[in-house]
């Protein structure tokens, strides 16, 4: 499902992937629904591509979302009443303790909970995909 959830720099929010034309992507906002063109120069990034760094290996943000939602039991993550900046780490490393405390900035950990707000938001909850809970089962 987060391969089709696209960030787009410049932009504010996330976008779903709608189609794909000759030098462009057509995305729809999660927010709002209007369409629009997402240009062969904008810098895009699937969250699908996108990983936490931690101690042993990068996880998945899928699975970093995942277990926000069992942290938040499926609700928002409310990061003004977290307070100030050493706060929101340590609620960060509750979610995931094995987190890089040097390559990841707090300003990353935000964005990772205002995404998470919008899937949410937008009643995506399934971020792990069945296959790969298949595959992770399996080994």
């Amino acid at each position: 499902m987060l391969k089709r959830i696209l960030s787009i720099s410049g932009r504010p929010g996330l976008f779903r992937l709608v189609s794909q034309g000759k030098n462009m992507l057509i995305v729809e906002s999660l927010q709002n629904s209007k369409r629009m063109p997402a240009y062969a120069t904008d810098k895009v990034v699937s969250l699908g591509d996108i990983a936490i760094y931690t101690e042993e290996d990068d996880m998945p943000l899928g699975d970093v979302f995942q277990a926000i939602k069992e942290k938040n039991e499926g609700k928002t993550v409310d990061v003004k009443a977290l307070g100030n900046d050493s706060a929101i780490r340590a609620y960060f490393k509750e979610i995931l303790p094995t987190f890089d405390e040097e390559r990841v900035y707090t300003n990353d950990i935000k964005k990772v909970f205002s995404w998470y707000n919008l899937l949410v938001e937008a009643g995506m909850t399934d971020f792990v995909s069945k296959e790969e809970a298949s595959e992770e089962e399996k080994s």
